[in-house]
């Protein structure tokens, strides 16, 4: 189980939101810690590793939950 630093939680927006909501997130959490992103939105499966990964983010790990998509995402040191 991945420990998160801070949790956000998206469900009932879709896209863009989820990835523009993760972004202002990241940009505020120190180097290093990991950020949960909780989302509804199907097209966010895709998107958040592809905005991950442009943004020399690590995936850590990736799941669902109760219908609802999880992503944890570490920013670099």
């Amino acid at each position: 189980m991945v420990e998160a630093d801070e949790v956000l939680d998206t469900s009932g927006l879709s896209c863009p939101m989820p990835v523009l909501k993760a972004k202002k997130a990241m940009e505020k959490l120190s180097p290093g810690k990991v950020l949960k992103i909780i989302a509804t939105d199907r097209g966010s499966v895709g998107d958040i590793p592809a905005w991950a990964k442009n943004n020399g983010y690590e995936l850590i790990d990736r799941g669902e939950e109760n219908g609802k998509f999880i992503f944890y995402v570490k920013k670099p040191e």
